[in-house]
C-alpha cells in the first residue's frame, strides 16, 4: 500500500491596507470572491482536502511581543532573528546597556515546507508618544527603525499613545491618538491592542479593553483573558478576543540559563500536546541590562531564541510557526470562514474556494490546505493566479498568490 502524502496548499491573498474612521472597520470594496484551480494527478488515487489548522501545517504557532518600543529591539532582537550585525554594548540615556554582544547573526529560521527559510518574527507594542530620533543614545525606537522591522514582517500593535495608566487617564484618547500617530508616521492602521502595565485605578485595564474594542481593534492582550495557550484544531472564537500572555523575564542569575530553561520546558510541554496549538509570550527590553527588571538580558534572549530555533526550527524538527500575534490571528480568522469544495474525476480535481469579505486592515491573508494523496501532480490555473508547487518532486505543497 502506497504511503499517503500530505500536501499543503498555501493561498496568499494580498490586498491594500485601508484605514478606518470613527471606530468602524472598513471592508475591501470587492464582493466575496471564489477562486478555483485544477490539480492534475498522475494516478487516480482518491484525495482528501481539509483546511490546515495553522499556516504551513505547523504544530505550534508561537507569538512573542516586545512591549514599550525600546531600542534594544532594533539593536539586538531584530538582527539576531532576521540576520545581521548585533549591536555592541550601547549605553542609553538612562545609563542602561541596551546593546548586545557585537556578533553577526545568520538569523533564526523555520521553513514553509517547500525548502524556503523564513526568519523568526516578533511583534512590537508601540507607544507613539515615545518614538523619536534624538538624543542619539535614546532609549526608544525611531520611526525609521520601526518601519524597517515592519517591512521585514514584524507586526506593530497599539500600546496606547503615552503608556498612561494613572488616575485621570483618558483611555479613549490614548487608544485613538496612537492609531493616528502610527497612521501618520508609518501609513498603516493598527488592529490589535496591548494594555499598558502600571499603577492605576482598580481594574483600569477594563477601560482600555472597552475603548480598544470600540475603536477598530479585533483583539486585546490584557491582564486576564483567554489563553495564553489556544488549541486550534477546531474553530476559535476570535470575536472581541481578550487574551492573556505569559511574561518572560530574566532573573538575578547572570551565570547560568536555568531560568530560561524553565521557560523552554513550558514550550516543550505545550508542543507535546497532540493538537496543534497557539501560544503567546512577551517581554520588554532585550539588551545586556535587565531594563527596569522587566526584561530579558540579551544573553538570555539569545539563548532562549536559539534553543527554540535549534529544536523546532529548520535545524530541528521544523514544527514551529514563529509569527506575531496579528499574523496568526488573521490566519485563523480567514481559515474559519473560507469554504473549500473539490470534485475529483479520475486524475483531475477541481478545487473551489469561496472567500469571505476580509477587513481592510488585515495585513496577512494566507490560507493553507492539507491534501492527502499519494500521487504526483501538476497545476492548471488562470493567468491571474500565481502558483508554485513541488508536484513533480516531493509533491507536498502548492503556493498560490492572488493579486
Amino acid at each position: 500500500m502506497s504511503k499517503r502524502i500530505l500536501i499543503i496548499i498555501v493561498i496568499v491573498i494580498f490586498g491594500s491596507f485601508n484605514s478606518f474612521s470613527k471606530g468602524i472597520i472598513e471592508k475591501d470594496s470587492s464582493e466575496p470572491k471564489t477562486i478555483s484551480f485544477k490539480i492534475k494527478l498522475k494516478s487516480t488515487d482518491k484525495i482528501k482536502i481539509v483546511v490546515s489548522p495553522l499556516k504551513y501545517n505547523k504544530h505550534l504557532a508561537y507569538s512573542f511581543t516586545l512591549d514599550d518600543g525600546y531600542r534594544s529591539a532594533y539593536l539586538t532582537a531584530f538582527p539576531l532573528l532576521n540576520g545581521g550585525k548585533i549591536s555592541n554594548s550601547s549605553i542609553n540615556e538612562w545609563k542602561i546597556d541596551q546593546g548586545g554582544d557585537g556578533t553577526v547573526s545568520e538569523g533564526l529560521f523555520y521553513s514553509d515546507g517547500m525548502g524556503n527559510k523564513i526568519p523568526f518574527k516578533l511583534a512590537l507594542a508601540i507607544n507613539g508618544g515615545s518614538i523619536r530620533y534624538l538624543p542619539e543614545n535614546r532609549g526608544h525606537l525611531s520611526w525609521a527603525e520601526i518601519k524597517e522591522m515592519y517591512n521585514a514582517g514584524w507586526d506593530i500593535l497599539n500600546h496606547s499613545f503615552h503608556h498612561a495608566t494613572k488616575h485621570g487617564t483618558n483611555y479613549f484618547t490614548e487608544v485613538t491618538e496612537n492609531i493616528t500617530s502610527i497612521k501618520q508616521n508609518l501609513d498603516f492602521t493598527m488592529s490589535h491592542f496591548v494594555v499598558p502595565g502600571g499603577e492605576g485605578d482598580e481594574k483600569y485595564y477594563l477601560e482600555y479593553e472597552k475603548e480598544a474594542l470600540n475603536n477598530g481593534h479585533f483583539s486585546v492582550a490584557s491582564y486576564y483573558g483567554v489563553g495564553p495557550v489556544f488549541k486550534v484544531d477546531s474553530k476559535v472564537d476570535l470575536d472581541k478576543m481578550i487574551s492573556a500572555r505569559t511574561f518572560v523575564q530574566s532573573s538575578k542569575d547572570t551565570i547560568t540559563f536555568k531560568t530560561m530553561d524553565r521557560y523552554l520546558k513550558t514550550i516543550d510541554s505545550i508542543v507535546k500536546q497532540p493538537e496543534p496549538v497557539w501560544f503567546n509570550d512577551f517581554t520588554h527590553g532585550t539588551g545586556n541590562t535587565n531594563l527596569w527588571n522587566l526584561s530579558m538580558r540579551f544573553p538570555d534572549f539569545k539563548y532562549y531564541m536559539t534553543a527554540l530555533a535549534n529544536k523546532y526550527g529548520t535545524k530541528g524538527n521544523d514544527s514551529i510557526w514563529m509569527a506575531p500575534w496579528q499574523e496568526v490571528y488573521e490566519y485563523i480568522w480567514l481559515r474559519d470562514r473560507i469554504k473549500v469544495d473539490f470534485q475529483q474525476k479520475n486524475k483531475e480535481v477541481i478545487v473551489t474556494i469561496k472567500l469571505p469579505e476580509i477587513p481592510g486592515t488585515f495585513r496577512n491573508r494566507d490560507i493553507s490546505l492539507v491534501i492527502d494523496t499519494s500521487s504526483k501532480f501538476e497545476i492548471e490555473s488562470k493567468k491571474d493566479l500565481k502558483i508554485k508547487d513541488d508536484g513533480k518532486s516531493t509533491h507536498k505543497q502548492i503556493f498560490i498568490q492572488l493579486k
